[in-house]
């Protein structure tokens, strides 16, 4: 699959971080999720379990080759300073599985060039 790495750009917009990662997501282009992410950022997809670094990037690599399909609406945000909170209700569908459904709590940092990156995901942060 071909794409272009700039329609995965970085955004100055929190609020737009949701569709920028359903669009990465659903294109199957792996680097573009991971970019997405602070370089100490922490996933909580099992929350007895929070990841980062090398298992979050294997994860990825390891969840994406699933194919995955993701729908996701912003019901919520809140920006102050270089930090966001977003939340978000999500749907991934994969082939073959049982479609995965949560309600997100996600923190964005802002970095020093002025783009925001996801530095807590926490999908299932309603539970």
């Amino acid at each position: 699959m071909t794409t272009n790495t700039d329609e995965f750009a970085l955004t100055d917009d929190a609020t737009q971080m949701t569709a920028l990662y359903v669009r990465a997501m659903n294109a199957g282009h792996v680097e573009a999720v991971l970019n997405l992410y602070t370089e100490d950022a922490v996933s909580v997809w099992d929350p007895e379990k929070p990841i980062s670094g090398a298992e979050h990037r294997a994860a990825v690599e390891e969840f994406m080759a699933q194919r995955p399909v993701m729908r996701a609406e912003l019901k919520e945000s809140y920006v102050t300073g270089d930090t966001a909170l977003l939340v978000v209700d999500w749907e991934i569908a994969v082939e073959g599985s049982e479609t995965l459904t949560g309600t997100g709590l996600d923190v964005l940092r802002l970095g020093d060039d002025g783009k925001w990156r996801y530095a807590i995901d926490n999908p299932f942060g309603d539970n």
